[in-house]
């Protein structure tokens, strides 16, 4: 069966306490379990932290998506979760990433020092599109760099 693609996007606030370490751990977590679902669901995308808050793309079957997006939504370490678009796409910009990670790094933060001026890295000033634009290049970036 063809299913069609959607891509989502949305941002949350960081609810995760602790230390640097509780928060790393927290992250790990995050990003393992979303591996381990959307490698079984068929869903592609990446996560963005800085400054606070989360940014995520995820790509895939339309009911796929919606499911990862509900569990997202239940998740205590995200908060104030905000929609920013669902939308069918004709093709994946995420095609070999169950789930990309940006912007724990010093480096990261230099790459997206543009967007940060103009938006002081509140992703909430940020469109759906200006989110997915920014993630699948410094995707591409790594993949480049690997």
């Amino acid at each position: 069966m063809n299913q069609s693609l959607h891509r989502l996007v949305y941002y949350s606030r960081n609810h995760i306490s602790g230390d640097e370490a509780a928060f790393a751990a927290n992250v790990d977590d995050i990003l393992a379990k979303s591996r381990t679902n959307n490698a079984r669901d068929q869903i592609t995308g990446a996560l963005l932290f800085n400054a606070g808050c989360f940014a995520q793309v995820l790509e895939g079957p339309l009911e796929n998506v919606e499911a990862a997006f509900e569990r997202i939504q239940q998740d205590d370490r995200h908060g104030d979760v905000s929609l920013l678009a669902l939308d069918p796409i004709g093709h994946r910009s995420f095609p070999n990433w169950a789930m990309g990670f940006v912007g724990a790094s010093d480096a990261d933060g230099e790459r997206f020092a543009g967007i940060g001026a103009s938006s002081g890295f509140d992703l909430s000033r940020l469109s759906g599109d200006q989110i997915h634009t920014l993630l699948r290049d410094l995707t591409l970036e790594e993949e480049a760099s690997a």
